[in-house]
């Protein structure tokens, strides 16, 4: 997947844990996360629940920004849903750096089916936060 600090900082990542995400690939600037919807991941209208293509995005965001080293953190970040996530579904979140200016960065992450459906299309901001060790 990458380094021992990336695979240090995922054994930590409970929400991913959780959710059944898997890492791909991390990069410098990229990242490539998965995961299966499953029936607990449903919202009461039988498909896939927002929050968990969300989450999914917001993972591979997360790798993306903090691969090369200091600390980041989301600053904001919107998602656009264009398809519905099916139980079953095995979802492919892909991020990619926009811009790296300073403290700030911008990502975007396309959210697919594993037959190429695009789910949604999310943007998130970064910030490299000071004196915040990946350990913490």
């Amino acid at each position: 997947m990458g380094t021992a600090r990336i695979d240090a900082l995922f054994e930590r990542d409970r929400a991913c844990q959780g959710a059944g995400i898997t890492l791909d690939e991390v990069t410098g600037g990229r990242a490539v996360a998965r995961m299966k919807v499953t029936e607990e991941m449903s919202n009461a209208h039988g498909i896939g629940h927002g929050g968990y293509v969300f989450l999914l995005a917001d993972a591979a965001f997360s790798y993306a920004c903090n691969s090369y080293g200091p600390v980041a953190l989301a600053q904001g970040a919107q998602v656009t849903f264009l398809a519905p996530a099916q139980i079953g579904d095995e979802l492919v979140a892909e991020a990619t750096e926009r811009i790296r200016s300073g403290r700030q960065g911008v990502y975007d992450v396309t959210v697919r089916t594993t037959t190429g459906t695009v789910v949604a299309e999310f943007r998130g901001q970064s910030v490299l936060v000071a004196g915040v060790p990946h350990s913490a």
